[in-house]
Order: C-alpha cells, then structure tokens, then sequence
C-alpha cells in the first residue's frame, strides 16, 4: 500500500494511500458521469450523452473533488476554502475543455452563448452551480465516501488493478480512436 502523507497547516499529518484516492477518483469520474447523463435526460431526453471516454467516466468529475481535498487538508479558513471551492473546480474545466479541443479538434460543451463565458469552456452559471456541487460534495458526499472507502477496503485492493487497466485502457482507446479518426477527416476519408 503506497501512503501519501498530506501535510496540513494545523501541524497534524493526514496520510491518505494512493489507493484510496483512486477510488474517490474513480467514484467521482463514476457519479460525473450519472450527473451528466441525467442532466442530459432531463434537458435533451436522452441519458447518453458523448462524452471523450467511451465507458462511464467523466474524469474532470474526479480531479476537482482530489484537488478540494487536498485544500481541506491544508486546514485553509472557510472563506478561502469556500473561494477555492468556486476556482478548482472552473479552472480544471476550462483546463479540461481547452485539452480536449486543442488535442482532439472538439469541444465536447460549448457555454458560448451564455453570459460571462469564457472561450465557451466556461461560463459564470456553470461556475456556480459546480461550486454548490463542490461545497455539497466535501462536506456531504465525501464523508460517506470516506465511510464506504473503510468498508471496501479490502475488496478494493483486489479489484484496484482491473479497474485501473480498465480505465486505462479506455482513456488509451479513446485517445487512439478519436485521433484516427481525425487523420481520416484530414485525408478525406470515411
């Protein structure tokens, strides 16, 4: 088991293994994905919706949820806590969609029609509701995380590997596809 220690402000070490942020990370790619696709059911009545994964993964959903974690662990003052809350999660969306069209030549969402947007990767509106999602997810969903994470454990160490192969794999698949069919479009091809 590989432990990363998380130094905090307060003096106090919380370690925290690797394997257990994987699976937080994993969780939340996981819930991201049913979020979206329930968003999408109830806005275009369809739970399918494209995303660059093929399977059930959204991974931004897992990165903003690591990152506020580690804030919490530096012990930060609630008002700066709070201000990360809104940030983080913004920042690895715009990050994300800016990968995304840079690598892939596609935007997957496009806020450019709302209001206080920025290059369509991000808007004010979106900002804020992934800021309630941020706040509800530290201080609500994360200690039940914490609490399934205790109970799993075990199992988890055992099912680590195929899942992450098979999440690599689907981010390397993914990758490869979406890239040959770039090149296909570039040549003409169909």
């Amino acid at each position: 088991m590989t432990i990363l220690p998380i130094f905090s402000l307060d003096g106090y070490t919380h370690v925290t293994g690797a394997e257990q942020y994987f699976f937080y990370f994993i969780m939340y790619s996981f819930l991201g994905w049913v979020l979206e696709g329930t968003y999408n059911l109830y806005s275009n009545g369809s739970f399918r919706k494209e995303g660059f994964m093929k399977g059930p993964f959204k991974p931004m959903y897992g990165f903003a949820p690591l990152f506020l974690l580690m804030a919490r662990d530096l012990a930060l003052s609630l008002p700066v806590f709070l201000l990360l809350a809104l940030i983080i999660p913004s920042a690895v969306e715009f990050i994300s969609g800016w990968m995304l069209k840079t690598l892939f030549h596609k935007q997957w969402w496009d806020y450019s029609g709302l209001r206080y947007q920025l290059q369509g990767h991000i808007c004010l509106r979106f900002s804020l509701y992934w800021w309630i999602l941020s706040v509800a997810c530290i201080y609500g969903i994360q200690p039940l995380m914490e609490f399934l994470y205790q109970r799993v454990e075990l199992l988890w160490e055992l099912l680590l590997p195929a899942v992450a192969f098979f999440f690599t794999a689907d981010l390397l698949w993914t990758s490869w596809t979406r890239r040959r069919g770039e090149k296909k479009l570039e040549l003409g091809e169909s």
